[in-house]
């Protein structure tokens, strides 16, 4: 495992470089991680983040200097097994799981995480959203069984978080390499409208703006109303909209949005949050590809650990972090991707250009994972 490790600069991609890192068990040194702030060094929710990893991992060796701004980080074995964090609140819960959706499957122990804090907040996909588009992406990969779960116990919105999820996902040996080429046409679309603190009319408004959008297109609609009360509704109020399109091949395409944190400026109209969440799916549709615009770089990263065969997947215009985490597994793992553009002709009614990716998996194998 002796291999040389890579430097970075600036705290761009932080938990990319740290999650790859873990799974390639190659060290790495970041520097600069906002030298030139007047506030320099890592952040609160970033140490947070450090902390969970070395909660999951056996041996990890984390060193950051005096005033924050250097880390070296050499990674030790997935562990996995029971854990329970606090996440800090200047991000939500889904900062922290979209790291560790990419290394549950990899661990010794099956995991079992319970992480509180934030669970729905405008920056970062909320557990809703990757409870029905991350998930079903594992899924396919072959990442499945009675033991992969993830659910909402206590709701907690911005700023005052007190939210509570619980995820828990099985171990595989291996990933199956997909070949997802064809995404199918929208079938229906399902939706929870969720609301803490508030009147619980709130939702029924979500739900009543957003239908007025998508009945032009499709008949077959349900959006639950989700009113958590008491002790499971955190310390914040707040209300949102998560979306998700499903097509006839089993892809899922999501989109949302959340009020505004108490105290950052007015809240939104629930009518205009809902027909604007509306609004959102159908861009993300118009994307379209197998997999959706957040869920990128979880379908790539699969591809790149799957057994030593093709992969191929079909997706929507790259987001600019996918790129970067392109240029990321190429550093890691030197894996580099084919990629086709795909532009849609003139009387197809398929929306943007779709990007065909595929790669050769590098035959990742959970060294973690004793035989029994």
């Amino acid at each position: 495992m002796a291999s040389q490790g890579l430097a970075y600069d600036g705290c761009n991609f932080f938990r990319q470089r740290l999650v790859l890192s873990t799974l390639s068990g190659k060290r790495v040194k970041i520097k600069n991680i906002r030298s030139k702030d007047d506030n320099p060094g890592v952040r609160d929710f970033e140490a947070s983040f450090i902390r969970l990893l070395d909660k999951v991992t056996n041996g990890s060796r984390i060193e950051i200097n005096q005033t924050g701004t250097v880390l070296f980080y050499q990674p030790g074995l997935l562990n996995g097994g029971s854990v329970e964090h606090d996440c800090n609140t200047q991000r939500s819960v889904g900062y922290y799981l979209e790291a560790l959706l990419m290394l549950a499957p990899f661990m010794k122990i099956p995991l079992k995480a319970t992480l509180r804090g934030v669970t729905n907040d405008p920056i970062d996909p909320t557990v809703d959203m990757l409870k029905s588009t991350a998930l079903p992406v594992m899924k396919k990969f072959g990442i499945d069984g009675e033991g992969f779960d993830l659910k909402v116990v206590k709701r907690g919105m911005a700023p005052g978080g007190g939210g509570e999820v619980f995820f828990s996902c099985p171990v595989r040996r291996t990933i199956r390499p997909v070949q997802l080429t064809d995404p199918g046409k929208i079938k229906r679309i399902r939706g929870v409208a969720y609301s803490v603190r508030v009147s619980p009319q709130m939702a029924n408004r979500l739900v009543e703006s957003a239908r007025g959008v998508l009945n032009q297109f499709i008949p077959d609609i349900y959006i639950y109303t989700d009113h958590m009360k008491g002790a499971h509704s955190g310390k914040s109020p707040g209300f949102g909209l998560t979306l998700v399109a499903e097509t006839l091949n089993g892809s899922f395409l999501g989109a949302e949005m959340s009020s505004t944190p108490q105290g950052q400026g007015a809240p939104p109209l629930p009518e205009d949050l809902g027909r604007n969440c509306a609004m959102l799916l159908l861009e993300e549709v118009y994307r379209g590809g197998c997999v959706d615009s957040s869920n990128q770089s979880l379908a790539l990263l699969l591809m790149t650990l799957g057994q030593q065969d093709v992969s191929k997947v079909l997706l929507g215009p790259l987001s600019p972090y996918t790129i970067e985490f392109l240029r990321h597994i190429r550093d890691f793992f030197q894996i580099m991707f084919k990629i086709d553009v795909q532009k849609p002709s003139e009387d197809e009614r398929k929306g943007g250009e779709k990007v065909l990716m595929t790669c050769v998996g590098v035959g990742y194998s959970n060294i973690n994972k004793t035989l029994k």
